[in-house]
């Protein structure tokens, strides 16, 4: 493989924004007691907002300062939006054109179809980004200043902080018990768990919404099953958490019963990679913490501001095995037959991504005394770029901070673009080896 490849350049990039700006975090004004902060909290952070993930060693809104708020709201922008993305935007404002390596790394992480149309989906991505946090922010505003009497620059940064970080699936808020305070309303929830949705869906599944929301038969094969495989997971997902913590005084059961149903729903949203809660995850029951698990590992749309190994990674596999049970040579979904490549590859993807979670669950098993439920919802959380928490984050050792904050690196960029940047160069083999068949299951 040739040193220029657009794996190597978006780990890179996303490498390089993280560094720069836990250097920004070290800063004494980048605190609100105006002390430098060590390098492995502020790398902590700094990769945590880039890598839209949400894990906060510190609360947030009293920690740092203004400019510190800020430089994690830039960041976690930067994130959601990609680097590349980004990089490709600014050259297309500059010059109105991109040339062929933009294209290719811009590519890479918009998964646009072809290096040919990466210019109308750079500018789709910003337009859509724009008009959704807009929309969000003024909302928040709204609630922020004439529902709870904050003044308006006060509400004003609150509602754009958060429509951003609820966008950007990055999981920051203002406040120590994140979006607790407002659990019980829906002024507040269903904008903040609009705007998750709409960034964990990914923008290829926008755009054709925008085009024809209202007729999914004209939609492609890749958002009929993004957003039905999504409704069925939130919807699952809604349901069981309001069963399993219906009643339980630490969670659902200290609202109001008109508000459990909604409370159930912005926490299932949300650990889909959106990283914001209204109840107290340490609280709730075993159970859910396992169904949580599952959800944060599926996570969010391909394309989209999200982790986990991606809705359609999950729905290809169960094609995959439905297929197999019912013995057809090949794998159909409507009218379509998927390609054996894309099988191998959400095949890979899931198992790298499962490798990635327990290697991270035995290492921090070592270097913590917390039991297994707890660390393994941490690193799940970390490594599908969710930050949700058991409240374990600023208890965890420094050596177990650089094992999260590598988890969360890796879980934003991707195993398999890991992988392939990592790999010195591409075998093509010329020949076919002899078949043989060794004993499966």
């Amino acid at each position: 493989m040739p040193f220029y490849s657009p794996s190597r350049v978006v780990v890179a990039g996303f490498g390089l924004v993280a560094v720069g700006g836990a250097v920004l975090l070290m800063l004494p004004v980048a605190t609100a007691e105006g002390q430098s902060q060590g390098f492995v909290t502020a790398l902590f952070t700094a990769m945590s907002a880039v890598c839209v993930t949400g894990l906060a060693i510190h609360d947030t809104g009293a920690h740092w300062s203004l400019f510190g708020q800020t430089t994690i709201m830039v960041l976690f922008q930067i994130g959601g939006f990609g680097i590349m993305t980004l990089a490709s935007l600014l050259a297309l404002i500059a010059s109105g054109r991109l040339g062929l390596r933009a294209r290719l790394t811009a590519q890479a992480e918009t998964k646009s179809p072809s290096p040919g149309n990466v210019r109308s989906v750079v500018a789709g991505v910003a337009v859509a980004t724009l008009i959704i946090e807009s929309v969000v922010a003024v909302i928040l505003t709204a609630r922020f200043a004439f529902g709870y009497g904050e003044s308006f620059g006060s509400a004003l940064y609150s509602g754009i902080f958060h429509s951003i970080s609820a966008f950007t699936n990055a999981g920051f808020a203002l406040y120590p018990d994140s979006m607790t305070r407002y659990a019980t309303d829906p002024w507040v929830t269903l904008p903040v768990a609009g705007a998750v949705v709409a960034g964990g869906l990914g923008f290829p599944v926008l755009f054709t919404l925008r085009k024809a929301w209202h007729r999914p038969s004209r939609w492609d094969l890749h958002s009929k099953i993004t957003v039905g495989a999504s409704a069925v997971l939130v919807a699952g997902g809604t349901v069981a958490i309001a069963v399993i913590e219906w009643g339980n005084p630490g969670t659902l059961g200290r609202l109001p019963e008109s508000a459990r149903l909604m409370a159930a729903f912005f926490h299932t949203v949300n650990t889909r990679s959106g990283g914001l809660n209204s109840v107290d995850i340490g609280q709730m029951d075993d159970n859910s913490w396992l169904i949580s698990d599952v959800l944060m590992f599926i996570g969010a749309g391909s394309g989209s501001t999200g982790g986990g190994i991606k809705v359609t990674t999950f729905a290809l596999l169960g094609f995959v095995i439905l297929a197999e049970l019912r013995g057809e040579p090949d794998v159909n979904v409507g009218h379509r037959r998927i390609p054996t490549q894309l099988q191998r590859q959400a095949i890979t993807i899931t198992l790298l991504s499962l490798g990635t979670v327990v290697a991270g669950t035995i290492i921090l098993m070592i270097l913590t005394p917390f039991p297994l439920d707890r660390v393994l919802f941490e690193v799940i959380s970390a490594a599908c770029t969710v930050g949700l928490s058991t409240g374990i984050t600023a208890d965890v050792e420094a050596p177990g901070h650089l094992v999260l904050t590598a988890l969360m690196f890796i879980g934003r960029i991707g195993p398999m673009t890991l992988g392939t940047a990592l790999a010195l160069h591409v075998r093509t083999r010329r020949y076919q080896l002899p078949e043989d068949r060794p004993l499966v299951g």
